[in-house]
């Protein structure tokens, strides 16, 4: 499935997320039941004012961070939840297609395509599986700004950390946080700039 979300509505907004019109590739895909929802919240908060927050994301520095990243580069997010065996098994396989500081298009893992790539359901949290993410991306949509592979319950922790009485917190360092305490790895271009 193949559709375009257009944002004339927001016409009258300070900052951007999205590109004008921004395209979601592969929508039918087992990996969107994870990502559907974040692409809800996305949007949602695209349609806030400046100073909207949630779960501490603020849309100021979402846009900031997309700005500073390279022209036309790409985001990857890995998330692999344990099963009832050794196995674990991938839940949210995402890539972020930005363009001029907004996302683009959004894709799962499974729109990557190449003989090297193992089948979705054996993908493992791995650096030789990562590398070959990354590979297959730089290859097929652009190259890897930031990769960040983890676990459902690092995962969720980072994404929904609230902000307390007194501040917003600074996702960027409970991120460097994380990958300090080896529960996440970090990988890409700008992840190799930003020793973590």
């Amino acid at each position: 499935m193949h559709f375009c979300c257009l944002h004339g509505l927001l016409a009258e907004r300070v900052t951007c997320v999205f590109a004008e019109e921004f395209v979601v590739l592969d929508a039918d895909s087992l990996l969107w039941a994870e990502a559907r929802s974040l692409l809800n919240a996305a949007l949602h908060l695209e349609q806030q004012d400046d100073q909207f927050v949630w779960h501490g994301w603020q849309k100021q520095h979402i846009t900031t961070f997309l700005q500073n990243l390279p022209s036309h580069c790409a985001l990857l997010a890995g998330v692999w939840m344990a099963d009832d065996g050794p196995e674990e098994q991938l839940v949210l396989g995402l890539v972020c297609e930005v363009m001029n500081g907004e996302i683009s298009s959004l894709r799962t893992f499974e729109s990557l395509v190449d003989s090297a790539l193992p089948a979705i359901s054996v993908l493992e949290p791995g650096f030789e599986h990562a590398r070959e993410l990354l590979r297959v991306t730089k290859a097929q949509v652009a190259p890897v700004a930031w990769a960040i592979f983890t676990d459902l319950a690092t995962w969720q922790e980072w994404l929904f950390t609230e902000e307390s009485a007194d501040r917003i917190p600074d996702k960027a360092e409970l991120l460097a946080s994380l990958a300090r305490q080896g529960r996440c790895v970090l990988m890409g271009s700008q992840a190799m700039h930003h020793h973590i």
